[in-house]
């Protein structure tokens, strides 16, 4: 008789992980059954700010493998299933059908992958709910903001919180034509870059005419006499009216089923799994994506870190390992790279806060460069900070702020970042040079150099020099 493998989620993770165990075994030996609440498989969910700005078509164009294709390959993808109970001590998951009239069915297993992803902030406060504000995570989530885009007349809108999503949604509706205000409780934009470098980012945003509040701590919304949200108010009796508005205040673990079945979860509320993403102290119950924790190699501890990248190289393992075989994950060094209008955003590795927060000392080093040789046309500014370990030199973080060509040199850095380079074994790496793609020494070698020289600096001064 064939085991029974069942899914939870039919994203990236998920059907990542049922695509690898159907290419190791065949329908005889292993069935695959995967549940998805929504009405999309295998999407990019990264690529929704460029549908709803139109830069690209969607949702079609964003997704790589639709039910149907799924099912081809013999794995039985039902769609709008939302698992509501797992009972791991069973094997079994209790399903309700979104559009049969909420029927109820228990489905047994010999192999679970829970792929549930995370879920959008959206704080307790009143208003929250209200139509016309949208959280976004899902295709779905993007359909239902186009929906309300549509269905409006107006031309104002308020997203709240300066992160990746927030950034990139508020260039989305001013590519739109809309007015955009973004009230983001941080001294500057992107708290997952060092304020100093985020003030470039706030730079650039004032640029679009994208209207920022730093500071602003978000008390509710308000609604019209139609209970439809209309403005946002904050603590300090500031009113932004809004025909529609946007959380972009980061995500959380979905963990609620894992939670309620006693799995084990971490500081930050993901599943923890061990390196080949099986979930700790249960043998036939994997995760992984944006519903774990992962190590970070940095830092040398879990942390919740929810990128696509990360969650089909789980489904990769995950499937692999379901099926028999064998494979593992061994951690990230948190590298991310975005954009707003032509300004290019990357870091990788640890801030100058989370160094602190465990004890780390270090020293910083900020260089302006450009993306080609000064000569050749088209050279764009860049500036690169660079974080080293002070009495070691090993390399912490590096965080990247300028025009084209910039953003992917980050990729640099985090692989020093996983092979645990100095800064100055940095200096000596052998990167493609000509005068069209790089200035003789590379922004990010000139940093190395530049911090390289810091730690020494340092050294000198401990010793006494």
């Amino acid at each position: 008789m064939a085991e029974r493998l069942v899914i939870i989620g039919g994203d990236a993770t998920g059907m990542s992980a049922a695509s690898q165990a159907r290419r190791l075994r065949k329908p005889g030996d292993l069935e695959i059954v995967a549940f998805e609440r929504g009405h999309f498989t295998s999407y990019s969910a990264c690529g929704i700010p460029y549908w709803v700005g139109g830069s690209v078509d969607g949702p079609d164009d964003l997704i790589a493998r639709s039910p149907e294709k799924h099912r081809e390959r013999d794995i039985d993808v039902r769609m709008r299933t939302e698992v509501v109970e797992l009972d791991p001590d069973r094997g079994r998951v209790r399903t309700r059908d979104l559009d049969g009239g909420g029927t109820e069915s228990w489905t047994g297993y010999d192999k679970l992958v829970i792929a549930t992803g995370a879920r959008p902030l959206r704080p307790p406060l009143p208003g929250i709910d209200a139509p016309g504000v949208h959280g976004v995570q899902t295709l779905d989530d993007g359909q239902a903001l186009l929906d309300t885009l549509q269905a409006t007349e107006g031309t104002k809108a308020v997203v709240v919180g300066a992160g990746y999503i927030g950034v990139e949604m508020a260039e989305a509706l001013v590519t739109r034509g809309y007015d955009v205000t973004v009230l983001d409780r941080g001294e500057q934009p992107m708290s997952t870059l060092d304020p100093d470098m985020g003030a470039l980012v706030h730079e650039a945003m004032c640029g679009m005419g994208i209207e920022t509040v730093r500071g602003a701590v978000v008390t509710g919304v308000r609604t019209d006499d139609s209970g439809r949200a209309c403005a946002v108010t904050t603590e300090d009796d500031g009113e932004y009216p809004a025909d529609v508005i946007v959380l972009g205040l980061g995500v959380r673990p979905e963990t609620t089923l894992a939670e309620r079945a006693g799995l084990p979860l971490g500081d930050t509320g993901g599943l923890l799994t061990d390196l080949s993403m099986r979930v700790r102290g249960h043998e036939n119950v994997w995760a992984g994506g944006d519903c774990v924790e992962v190590l970070d190699l940095v830092l040398g501890r879990t942390r919740h870190i929810a990128l696509g990248t990360h969650a089909n190289k789980h489904g990769q393992v995950i499937g692999s390992n379901v099926a028999g075989d064998y494979a593992t994950f061994p951690g990230v060094v948190g590298t991310a790279v975005s954009k707003v209008c032509d300004l290019e955003i990357a870091r990788t590795g640890l801030l100058e806060e989370q160094a602190k927060a465990v004890g780390l000392k270090y020293v910083t080093v900020t260089i302006e460069s450009t993306s080609r040789a000064g000569y050749y046309p088209g050279a764009r500014p860049m500036r690169v900070k660079m974080m080293a370990e002070r009495r070691t030199g090993r390399l912490l973080g590096v965080q990247i702020v300028g025009r084209e060509g910039a953003g992917k040199r980050v990729d640099v850095a985090a692989v020093a970042l996983t092979a645990r380079m100095t800064v100055e074994q940095m200096t000596a790496l052998d990167l493609g040079y000509a005068p069209p793609f790089s200035p003789v020494w590379d922004p990010v070698l000139v940093a190395a150099r530049k911090a390289a020289a810091a730690v020494r600096e340092a050294a000198v001064r401990e010793a006494g020099g």
